[in-house]
Parts: structure tokens; C-alpha cells; sequence
């Protein structure tokens, strides 16, 4: 593909900075290597291994993208991109049949993405990112804006209440770092709203869950999530420590592998686990999750002392928040050929890397 090509480039005119840049993520790396080892147990080791290329691929974009860039630049790049992508949802769902939904939830926009949600959710990102090119390039702060409206509409055309949640989530984000960057009080104040405020969400949800679930459509089961988690769960007690190897369940046709007992379980064919993390749980075993978990850990809390020392945070932090609500339904982490992993992974690296000249 042009992009990883263009990766490669990139690589072989900075290699020691990427090689520097990656040594100060060693989960990354215990990730990429746990990932790896997963296709000698693998019960397919050939679609783990074409997958695992691809992954490698997706992550090496991310790690050229914070060697390459500096905060406002990569902003920009990031937000050109899904810029495209606005703008070819808007033509999509406005023109062509293809670009809205027809069967279930007839008349909601999906944009180039093949349902609704998908739209809504990558807009929530693509929100995110554009206002935090606005924050970072003000002399085109106006263009960013205006295509974060577009991202607001989109998310408002496909129906999808949670990404619209996420939407708010992100923007909340971008509000909470520009408060906090005001100076140390206005910083430790909104610190002190953020944890009352999430203590009060968490607190909603689990007392009237009912009411939450109400609002966002859904039911109990989460459209049927949860029993693709249960599902998931008692495969993975079958091979715990191991996994059944790197993206390698869910195109299985044997008939008596995983999946079949997943579908079997879950009353339906999924296509991914619905969540980050038992998605890492059921191909790498408990390696892997403890990995993606470090991983994650440390990246969230390098974009939150970003907050007070970086700029940069106004991409990050936001991102991340989404990142986290997502990554609870659906299987964006690690994930091979996915923009989201890639910049998951840029901005990892530039946290710990920072601008250089």
C-alpha cells in the first residue's frame, strides 16, 4: 500500500531516530514480540503471520508519523486525512444510495463505511483530531472547525448515540485541557471537576443503568455484545495463557474451531470480540493483555502529565478518551490496517519522544 511504502521511506532516511524513538516504549515492543510468538501457536499460523505483516506495517506508520512530525504538523496530517474521509462521507450520503442505510435502521447515513456506526464512531475520532489541529495551528484554526461541524453533522446523520457520547467525551477532553493549560489553578480546579464529574457518570450508570442504556438505545445485552462476551470468556478459558494466536479466530471455517463455538453460544456469526481487551485476551492469551494493558496504562498517563508540560495534549488526551470508550465495545487495539492503531501508536511515541529539531 502507498502509505506503508511511504512509511518505509520515511524510515530509511531517520532510522536511528525511529530505532531511539521505539526503545522508549518497551511495552510496544513486548506487544509486537508476544504478537509474533502468538503465530507458533496459532491454529491458523498462516493468516496470523499475513496479519501480523500487516500490523507491523500499521505500526510502523505510527512510529514514522511521530519521528517524522512535530505536534501541530502531525495535527494537521491526521486531520487532512480524515478530512477526506469527511468530505467523502458527506458526498456518499448525500448522493449515493450506497452512502445510507436501507435495511436496518433505514435513512441512517454510514458514509463509506459499511454501517452506521462505523461512521458515527470514526467521526467522534475525526472530531477530536480537528479540533486539535485548531488548537495547534490557529492560522487555519477556521478550517479545522469548520470540517469538525462537518464531523459533528456526520455523527448527527448516523443515528449513533454512542459515538455522538464519545463526540462529547472528546470535546470535553479538548475543554479540559485548554482550561487546564490556563494556569495552575484553573488547572487543579478542572482536575478536581473531571474526577467529581466521572465519579458522578460512573455512579449514574451503575445505580440507573437501565436509564443510561435507555438513552443511548441500547438494551441490556448491549445489541447483543454481551453475549458475544460470554461467548468469547469460555473460549478463552480453554487456552488462557496462550490464546489461539494473532488475529487468527475469526475466519476460521474449520466448523469445530472458536468461532464455531462462539456462534454457536452467542446465537450468532461475530465478526470481532466487541472488546480491546478480550480481543487481546483470546489471541495472545494473558501475555498479550497484560501487555496491551501496560501499553495502554502508560500511554494514558503520559497524555495526562502532558496536559500541564505539552501542546500536544490537545491531540492526545482527547483522542485517548475516545479511544477508551470505544475500545470497550469494540476491537480497535492492535489492530492490522486500521487508522486508529496507527495513530494510537504515533501518538504513544511522541509522548515519550517529544518535538525535535
Amino acid at each position: 500500500m502507498p502509505v506503508y511504502a511511504g512509511a518505509v521511506v520515511v524510515l530509511a532516511m531517520r532510522p536511528w531516530d525511529a530505532a531511539l524513538a521505539l526503545m522508549r516504549q518497551p511495552f510496544l515492543i513486548l506487544l509486537l514480540v508476544i504478537c509474533g510468538l502468538s503465530m507458533t501457536w496459532s491454529i491458523d499460523s498462516g493468516a496470523s503471520m499475513r496479519r501480523l505483516i500487516a500490523l507491523y506495517a500499521t505500526t510502523l506508520t505510527g512510529l514514522v508519523l511521530a519521528v517524522r512530525f512535530r505536534w501541530a504538523t502531525m495535527a494537521e496530517v491526521m486531520a487532512t486525512a480524515f478530512a477526506v474521509l469527511t468530505l467523502g462521507s458527506l458526498v456518499a450520503g448525500a448522493v449515493l444510495p450506497f452512502g445510507r442505510m436501507s435495511d436496518l435502521f433505514p435513512g441512517a447515513w454510514r458514509g463509506l463505511w459499511m454501517e452506521k456506526n462505523a461512521l458515527g464512531g470514526n467521526m467522534a475520532f475525526a472530531f477530536s483530531i480537528f479540533g486539535a489541529a485548531a488548537m495547534l495551528a490557529p492560522k487555519r484554526a477556521w478550517l479545522w472547525w469548520l470540517f469538525a461541524a462537518m464531523a459533528l453533522g456526520l455523527v448527527l446523520l448516523s443515528t449513533s448515540k454512542t459515538s455522538l457520547v464519545s463526540l462529547i467525551l472528546g470535546a470535553a477532553g479538548l475543554v479540559f485541557v485548554w482550561v487546564c493549560r490556563r494556569g495552575p489553578a484553573t488547572g487543579v480546579a478542572a482536575t478536581w471537576a473531571a474526577v467529581l464529574g466521572a465519579g458522578l457518570l460512573a455512579g449514574f450508570v451503575l445505580v440507573a443503568s437501565d436509564v443510561f442504556l435507555g438513552l443511548l438505545g441500547k438494551d441490556a445485552t448491549l445489541t447483543g455484545r454481551t453475549k458475544i462476551w460470554a461467548a468469547v470468556m469460555r473460549q478463552i478459558e480453554e487456552r488462557p495463557w496462550t490464546g489461539f494466536g494473532y488475529a487468527a479466530v475469526w475466519d476460521d471455517k474449520s466448523g469445530w474451531g472458536p468461532l464455531a463455538w462462539i456462534t454457536r453460544d452467542a446465537g450468532f456469526k461475530a465478526q470481532h470480540a466487541h472488546n480491546s481487551w478480550l480481543e487481546q485476551w483470546l489471541g495472545m492469551g494473558l501475555g498479550g493483555l497484560i501487555a496491551w494493558g501496560l501499553f495502554y496504562l502508560q500511554t494514558l498517563g503520559a497524555a495526562l502529565v502532558a496536559v500541564f508540560r505539552e501542546k500536544g495534549a490537545y491531540l492526545a488526551l482527547p483522542f485517548l478518551v475516545i479511544y477508551s470508550l470505544v475500545s470497550l465495545t469494540e476491537s480497535i487495539a492492535v489492530s492490522y490496517n486500521d487508522m486508529r492503531w496507527a495513530i494510537f501508536v504515533a501518538l504513544a511515541v511522541k509522548l515519550a519522544w517529544g518535538d525535535r529539531d
